[in-house]
């Protein structure tokens, strides 16, 4: 029977997102896999503003607006007062981008899966600090233009690799572990579903592109999302107590086809180019060989 994503939706119109927005995307697939019986949590980000000023708001769920650092303590204490209510069967949600996550909210993040409270942390990755300028942050990937790395003459672009929060995550062993992206709804909708069976925190990195700090057109969206993960600079996978599954791209790219869709990399040589694609081989190759050992142990 083929899987089909639910039908009833919990976002409604009339959100203030920039067109194309991949954020808002990821928590409309979010919602969906959830359901009504959901919390979400949501510290300073393109997230906090996204809903709209109040009283009005987006989602058809209850929200809790938190300081930037705080989101992992935020659903640690919401998923604590809600088990003291009898309402256990209610999903708690911490939806954050990848600044609040990867750099401000790395040491609540960690002390919430460190103590082990049933919840979902959904990291929405667009890969820089938009909603305040389209800075960097530790999970912009290398070689990209931002306003705190501009390239000018001296070409100071980000000279850093992205940083994986999902593979600290396994690291500190965090029952599930998955990532995902808006161009395979199917796949998010199905992992969240996933998740929800196991108890004890899981943990989401969702690449969700931005077409403001990103420069593409709006309606690129899915596009560039898609060609991520068939060039393998995003990949895929599954992690469940200890067992790891990579999805794997049926017709892979090179790394370009992906680069030069975004105006954030222009600036970048064909050596520059070819470093970003012997990083990426190398990065699959480890991923290759993390789900081969497990298979042959």
């Amino acid at each position: 029977m083929p899987f089909s994503i639910p039908k009833e939706e919990f976002m409604e119109p009339g959100n203030t997102a920039c067109h194309g927005c991949g954020a808002t995307m990821s928590m409309r697939f979010v919602l969906k896999a959830l359901g009504k019986d959901t919390v979400v949590s949501v510290p300073a980000s393109c997230w906090a503003v996204i809903p709209g000023a109040m009283p009005n708001r987006t989602l058809d769920v209850p929200m809790v607006y938190t300081p930037f650092a705080a989101t992992g303590a935020s659903i640690s204490g919401l998923r604590e007062a809600l088990d003291e209510q009898g309402k256990e069967d209610y999903n708690v949600v911490g939806f954050a981008g990848d600044g609040g996550t990867s750099d401000i909210g790395l040491q609540s993040l960690s002390g919430a899966m460190e103590r082990g409270h049933n919840v979902f942390y959904i990291m929405y990755d667009n890969e820089g600090y938009m909603n305040t300028g389209v800075q960097r942050s530790g999970s912009t990937p290398y070689g990209a233009a931002t306003t705190t790395t501009p390239v000018g003459k001296y070409r100071h672009f980000k000279r850093q690799n992205k940083k994986m929060i999902a593979d600290l995550m396994m690291a500190q062993k965090v029952p599930y572990v998955a990532t995902a992206t808006v161009a395979y709804p199917e796949d998010l909708v199905r992992k969240i579903q996933n998740a929800r069976k196991i108890q004890g925190p899981k943990f989401f990195q969702i690449l969700s592109p931005c077409p403001t700090g990103w420069y593409f057109s709006p309606e690129k969206t899915v596009e560039i999302s898609r060609l991520a993960v068939q060039t393998h600079m995003f990949p895929l996978f599954e992690y469940i107590n200890g067992t790891f599954k990579l999805n794997k791209p049926s017709k892979p790219l090179g790394v370009r086809a992906y680069l030069e869709q975004q105006n954030r990399f222009t600036h970048l040589t064909d050596e520059e180019i070819e470093e970003i694609q012997s990083h990426t081989d190398e990065r699959w190759a480890e991923l290759l060989k993390l789900e081969k050992d497990q298979l042959t142990a």
